[in-house]
């Protein structure tokens, strides 16, 4: 008799070939595919959005203001790639970073939003840290406190107004811009 099992009349042979078999059953493949399906809900995968290609004159728009660039999102996507291929796409990052965290509504995940922007693009020797003044810098840093949408408000005017007088008169010149015209 099996060590515990002494009331039952099994063997402990006959419980192993029992337990044998009951496994075997389970481990069959089931008749149907349908039976592999685990009714959790899965997030659906969210597809990059496919970029139209601006016409030239939607492309010649472009140079009348900075802001027709950045709102149009081949314009956007065309700046970033600019500003890579010159090394400098941390202020277009740290743009965009900062009009994602403007769209927050929950407290929680805007502190969470807060400090990762801070620690990305402000704190000295940032892994993408921004140049912006100290003045600029320590509002920013006592706005984190009990951040809010405006938290980088005066950073990001700061980093639009760099960019637009200096790397987007670069981009009107660059090549990628000049093909997008012919």
């Amino acid at each position: 008799m099996c060590k515990g099992l002494a009331a039952l009349p099994q063997t402990c042979l006959e419980r192993a070939k029992e337990i044998k078999i009951k496994l075997g059953t389970l481990l069959q493949k089931p008749e149907h595919a349908i039976d592999l399906i685990i009714p959790y809900p899965e997030k659906p995968e969210k597809k990059p959005e496919k970029l139209q290609k601006p016409s030239v004159d939607e492309a010649l728009q472009w140079r009348e203001s900075f802001d027709k660039l950045l709102a149009n999102n081949y314009g956007l996507n065309a700046f970033r790639s600019f500003l890579m291929s010159e090394f400098s796409e941390e202020n277009i990052e740290f743009w965009m970073a900062c009009e994602e965290y403007k769209k927050i509504k929950s407290p929680i995940k805007m502190e969470t939003k807060a400090k990762k922007i801070y620690e990305e693009f402000i704190q000295t020797e940032a892994p993408k840290e921004v140049n912006i003044d100290h003045f600029t810098k320590d509002v920013t840093i006592q706005n984190l406190v009990e951040p809010t949408p405006t938290t980088f408000d005066l950073a990001q005017k700061r980093i639009f107004a760099l960019m637009e007088k200096d790397s987007f008169a670069r981009f009107l010149r660059s090549e990628l811009y000049q093909e997008l015209l012919k």
